[in-house]
Parts: structure tokens; sequence; C-alpha cells
């Protein structure tokens, strides 16, 4: 599945590469065009949040008043996201899209040459071989980042191979080698840039997300009518009590950038660059998306 969608997205970026001659802005480019392709989704979600938000009355009402009956709560539970049209579990699906391309988007940079270049396997086997027989070092997990590193070498090798000046591949941008795996170069201060603006636009990201649900959460108490005596009950919010669909948002909400910050230091930065803006494309299309979506409720 993950090889499938990376060679599929490797015509994207090679048609892309082929514009701009540039892996950099190919890379920019290539996450614009997923992000606007995945802006429905994006919509979906962001009414989805708002949504949520605003069934925690109702919510509260139904765990208070059926507190002491576990079966119960859970039916009406199930009957008030029935009657929503909501799922307990609506954010999964975008999280799930999201893990599909972190890994996908993974394969292609690590292996360019077969998922962008589409270069047969037979000849990036026997480039391998030739650079071993020269006893050049060769990464077992990125033989490809180091082979286009070889380009020259394997030139003058091979001068009537066509297929070799598919790994010319221009990787500087803005002063940074986008091939740089930060593992591997642990003294250059350079590979380290990218990660580290990518980590904090991911913390910009979940305080962002984090205030926006706040924003839209009912107050810290809420009146309870209690359905049997009729008089109105006030219950103190519990710290302890939480939402399921708000935690599932928030345990995903952290679980990605974590999962992207560990492979972004194990990886070549191409992939940190794709991940950085997306992170900012995503930051701008949730000020937009809240504020247009503000106004249709304001509408209604």
């Amino acid at each position: 599945m993950f090889e499938f969608l990376a060679n599929l997205f490797g015509y994207l970026l090679s048609f892309l590469y082929n514009i701009v001659n540039n892996y950099g802005i190919a890379i920019i480019l290539f996450t614009l065009i997923i992000k606007l392709l995945l802006l429905p989704l994006s919509i979906k979600q962001q009414k989805t949040m708002r949504k949520s938000a605003k069934m925690q009355e109702k919510i509260k009402v139904i765990q208070f008043k059926y507190k002491n009956d576990t079966e119960k709560m859970n039916q009406e539970m199930m009957n008030l996201y029935k009657t929503e049209k909501m799922s307990p579990f609506s954010g999964c699906l975008t999280a799930i899209i999201q893990l599909l391309l972190l890994l996908s988007i993974f394969y292609l940079v690590k292996s360019p040459i077969t998922y962008m270049e589409k270069i047969p396997t037979e000849y990036i086997n026997k480039y391998i071989s030739q650079l071993q027989e020269e006893g050049r070092e060769i990464s077992k997990v990125y033989p490809e980042i180091d082979l286009i590193k070889e380009y020259d070498w394997l030139k003058e090798k091979n001068p009537e191979d066509s297929n070799l000046e598919k790994l010319n591949i221009q990787m500087n941008f803005l002063g940074l080698d986008l091939n740089k795996i930060p593992q591997q170069n642990i003294k250059d201060y350079t590979v380290y840039i990218i990660p580290i603006l990518y980590i904090l636009s991911s913390f910009i990201s979940i305080r962002m997300t984090t205030a926006m649900q706040q924003k839209q959460n009912v107050s810290k108490k809420d009146i309870v009518i209690d359905g049997n005596s009729g008089k109105e009950i006030e219950e103190k919010e519990s710290e302890n009590e939480v939402d399921a669909v708000m935690q599932t948002n928030k345990m995903m909400s952290w679980m990605m950038p974590i999962m992207s910050i560990s492979i972004a230091f194990v990886a070549p930065l191409g992939l940190a660059l794709y991940w950085l803006i997306s992170n900012i494309l995503m930051i701008l299309e949730r000020l937009i998306l809240d504020k247009v979506i503000q106004q249709e409720d304001g509408e209604e």
C-alpha cells in the first residue's frame, strides 16, 4: 500500500521537479497540491471539531443523569451521536490518512530514484554493486541517497548509461542539502534547521487546536436538568472527566507530531521539509477555515 502510494506520488513529484529543476521547490509545490486535494477533508474535520465541542453540554447531561447506569448512559450517548450524525471516533479517519501520507512520502524521499525517477531495480543494484566493489560506503537504509551523492563517480564509470542522468538531482535548497540525514551528520548544525522549525510549527499547530477547542467548549459549570424531579442541579466540571471525542482528537494531535519528529531525525531532510511546509499550510488553513465556519454558524 505504501509503495503503491509512493509510486503514485513519485509521478507528481517528478513532474514538478522537471518544471522547477530543484528538489526543495518541487517538494513545496508537491505539499501545496496534496493540501489542496485534502481540503474537503480538512473542512469536514474542522466542522466536526466545532460540532463535537457544541455537543459537550448534551454529553455532560447524559453523563450526570445516568452516572449510576453505565449501560443506559452508553446507549444514550450512541443515540446522541446518531441524532447529530457524528461518530465518537470521527478524528480517527484523519489520523489514518495522515499516517498513510507520512509513511508513503517517507518511502518516496527514502528512494527517490525508484519512485520519482523510475529507474529499474536492476540498474540500481548494478550501481550499488559497483560502489561496493570499489570499497565505497553505501547505507543499507538509504542506498539511493548515496547513489545520488556518487553521481559523478558513477557517470565516469558508466559514460554510456543514459539512466545515470536521472541521478543528477538538484538537492540544494537555500544552502541546505536535502539528501543529508541528521542522524548521520550529527556535527553539521545545518541538518537541524528544518527539523527544529518543524518541531516549532508542530507545537504551534497543537496549541492552536487546543485553543480552538477550549474556545468552543461550554463554560466551567453546566446546568443539568434532572429528568425525574425537574430540579436544576449544578455540577462542577471534573478534571478527570474527559469526553471520548476530545480525548481521541487530543491523543491523535500529539501522536502524529511525536512520530514525525522521531522519523525526521533519521530520514533525509526532504521529508522534514515536506512536514514543515505541510504544518505551515495547516496553520494557515485552520485560521482561515475557523473564520469561515464561524461566519456560517453565525448566519445559521
